[in-house]
C-alpha cells in the first residue's frame, strides 16, 4: 500500500502554518507543500475569534495545497494553551480466570478504564501515556511487555493530559469553517518533540522546551517515555510587548528589534551601539541603546526560563536529564538564549531544529530549517506514524473497541451549524502528483507495549 499524504496544521498565536508531507523510501519525510499566514483570532494558543481563525487557516492550507498539488480535506491539529493540564493516574484490572496469560484485550481494558477518571468540570482527556506496567505487584521493566506474562492482576501508572472542552470545540469550529476535517488533536510539545528529538535523547532523559509566541510548552522524556508535560502562559510575545512599552515604539518595530538586534545577555553587547528607529509622521527618529534592548529582553527571558527550571524541578527529573534541555520554537532563535538557559538551569542546552528528519528532497523549502516550524513538521511526523500503525493493523486500544472511531467532541453539545461531510470510504485516496508513488517503508519501531503507546493519541478519526 502506498504511503499516505499527511497534513499538519499548527494553529499558533503569531502564525498559522500548514505542512503537507509523506514518508520517503529512506525513512525520512518529504515536505510536498508549505503555507504560512499571520494568525488572527488566537491568543495564548487558544482560539478566540472562530471566523478570523478559520480565514487564516484557509489561506495557509490553500497555499500548501497549491504547492503540493493535492486536495486537503483532513488535518492533524496541534493544541496548546493555559487550559492544558496533566496529572498522574493509576489503574488496575483483574485478569479473567480463563486467561492463562495476560492478553492484549486486558491491556486495552486497563487503558480504557482511565477514561472513567473523575475530571474537573469542562475537562476532556486528549492523551494517556503509560509509564510502567505492574503484574501481581511486580513492576515490569520497559523492555518487557505485559502481554504474554502470567498473572492475576495488571496495574499501570499513567501520565494523563487534559484540555478544556470549550477550547477544543472552538478549534473544531475554526477548522470546520475552513472546510476541513480533524484527523486528530495532538499536544503541541509532543508534536515538537517528534521533530527535534531522537530515540537517544528520549532514552537518556531530555526536557524539550518550545518557546512560541503565546505559550512555552514543555515535554520531559526519560527512558524513552514522556514523563511530564506543561504549558506556560509566557513566551515570545511577552518579550515583544516589554520592548514596545519599554522603548515606547510600535509593536512591529519592537518585534523587528528583538529579531535583528536582540540579545539575552547584556554582557554580550557593546555599551555604545545605538539603533535609530524612524519616527511616526513628523516625529524625530528615536535612538535606542542596544544594551537597553538587551536588558529588557534579558529580564523577561530570564523570567520564562526560571519558570521552565521550576517545572523541570517539579517533574522530579531535573537530575536525570543526561541529554539536557532542547530549546525550539521561534523564541529559541533569540541570540544567546542557549547560554542564558545554561546559566539559569545549570543544564546543558542545545537549539533543536526540525530538519534532521526531513528528506534532502525538501531543500525546496530551506526556511523549514527553523525552530519555529518544529510543531508543524512534528505533526506530519506524528500523523505518518499513526498511518503506518493503521496499515500494519496496530490500532490503538480505544479504536478497536469503538470500530476505529474515537470522538473527543462527542459530549460537547450540539453545533451551531452542522457541516455536511463526504461519505467516508474504506481507504480514502488523496489526489497527488501522478509521478509520486512511494513504497511503504520503515521498520516496526513499536516492539513493546510501552513503545506502541509512546507519542500516540487516542482520539484518531474524530467525527463531526
Amino acid at each position: 500500500m502506498e504511503n499516505e499524504i499527511i497534513v499538519g496544521l499548527d494553529i499558533g498565536t503569531t502564525k498559522i502554518a500548514c505542512f503537507v508531507g509523506i514518508r520517503t523510501d529512506n525513512d525520512k519525510v518529504k515536505i510536498l507543500g508549505f503555507g504560512k499566514t499571520d494568525s488572527k483570532g488566537v491568543e495564548h494558543g487558544v482560539v478566540k475569534n472562530i471566523s478570523d481563525t478559520a480565514e487564516s487557516i484557509r489561506r495557509a492550507v490553500g497555499e500548501a495545497a497549491d504547492q503540493a498539488d493535492v486536495d486537503i480535506d483532513e488535518v492533524w491539529v496541534g493544541i496548546a494553551g493555559q487550559h492544558i493540564k496533566s496529572r498522574p493516574s493509576h489503574g488496575s484490572v483483574m485478569i479473567p480466570t480463563d486467561h492463562r496469560l495476560i492478553a492484549q484485550e486486558d491491556v486495552d481494558r486497563l487503558v480504557a478504564e482511565q477514561y472513567n477518571t473523575m475530571l474537573e468540570p469542562g475537562e476532556e482527556i486528549i492523551h494517556i501515556f503509560p509509564q510502567q506496567f505492574i503484574v501481581d505487584r511486580e513492576a515490569l521493566s520497559r523492555e518487557v511487555s505485559p502481554v504474554g506474562v502470567a498473572g492475576k492482576t495488571l496495574e499501570a501508572d499513567f501520565h494523563m493530559v487534559t484540555a478544556n472542552v470549550q477550547n477544543l470545540q472552538y478549534i473544531k469550529y475554526a477548522v470546520q469553517d475552513a472546510g476541513l476535517h480533524i484527523k486528530g488533536v495532538v499536544l503541541e510539545p509532543v508534536a515538537s518533540a517528534k521533530a527535534v528529538l531522537d530515540d537517544s535523547d528520549r532514552d537518556a532523559g531530555v526536557a524539550m522546551v518550545d518557546i512560541g509566541g503565546g505559550t512555552t510548552d514543555i515535554a520531559i522524556f526519560h527512558d524513552g517515555i514522556i514523563r511530564h508535560t506543561s504549558v506556560l502562559p509566557l513566551a515570545g510575545n511577552a518579550i515583544t510587548n516589554d520592548i514596545r512599552e519599554g522603548c515606547n515604539i510600535l509593536k512591529r518595530q519592537a518585534e523587528s528589534l528583538k529579531v535583528k538586534f536582540g540579545s539575552c545577555l547584556v554582557s554580550a553587547v557593546s555599551e555604545n551601539d545605538v539603533i535609530s528607529i524612524p519616527g511616526i509622521r513628523s516625529q524625530a527618529a528615536r535612538e535606542i541603546y542596544v544594551k537597553t534592548l538587551a536588558g529588557i529582553i534579558n529580564a523577561r527571558t530570564k523570567m520564562i526560563l526560571e519558570q521552565v527550571a521550576y517545572e523541570i524541578s517539579l517533574s522530579g527529573y531535573n537530575k536525570k536529564l543526561i541529554a539536557g534541555i532542547t530549546l525550539t520554537g521561534g523564541g529559541a532563535q533569540l541570540k544567546n538564549i542557549k547560554e542564558l538557559c545554561e546559566l539559569i538551569t545549570a543544564t546543558d542546552t542545545r537549539i533543536g531544529v526540525p530538519n534532521e528528519h526531513l528528506s534532502p528532497d525538501s531543500v525546496s523549502f530551506p526556511e523549514l530549517a527553523h525552530p519555529m516550524y518544529a510543531t508543524g513538521i512534528g505533526l506530519v511526523l506524528y500523523g505518518i506514524e499513526q498511518s503506518e500503525l493503521e496499515q500494519r493493523g496496530e490500532q490503538e486500544p480505544e479504536e478497536k473497541m469503538n470500530d476505529g472511531k474515537i470522538d473527543i467532541f462527542a459530549n460537547m453539545g450540539s453545533e451551531p451549524e452542522p457541516v455536511a461531510e463526504p461519505v467516508e470510504q474504506p481507504e480514502p485516496e488523496k489526489k497527488k502528483k501522478k509521478d509520486k508513488e512511494k513504497k511503504k517503508s520503515g521498520g516496526d519501531n513499536f516492539q513493546s507495549v510501552i513503545g506502541r503507546f509512546f507519542g500516540q493519541v487516542f482520539d484518531e478519526g474524530i467525527d463531526d
